[in-house]
């Protein structure tokens, strides 16, 4: 089940990505972080404790919002916006 539901929208294009392997839409203008938990759980896990995480401080300041491509690319989820074609981990090796 998502952690976020959308309640209402109109008028944006559906932009497509992969999440985990998995199929997943999102909508144009949303951040990596909307798109994630709009079709997740979680935004990622700690690699501290293995615990689930959405974000922290929404602005880009906190480091607690870091998820990978599955090219291996870093992206701050809460201000990168969704771009068709992404292929998104929640569940990423963190060790740098």
């Amino acid at each position: 089940m998502a952690l976020l539901q959308r309640v209402a929208e109109q008028g944006r294009r559906v932009v497509r990505f992969t999440l985990d392997g998995r199929p997943a839409e999102a909508l144009e203008g949303d951040t990596v972080m909307t798109a994630m938990l709009t079709n997740g759980e979680r935004l990622r896990r700690t690699e501290f404790a293995d615990s689930p995480r959405a974000g922290f401080c929404l602005m880009g300041a906190c480091q607690d919002c870091w998820v990978r491509t599955e090219e291996g690319e870093r992206l701050r989820a809460c201000g990168t916006f969704i771009a068709e074609g992404m292929r998104l981990l929640s569940d990423g090796e963190w060790a740098s």
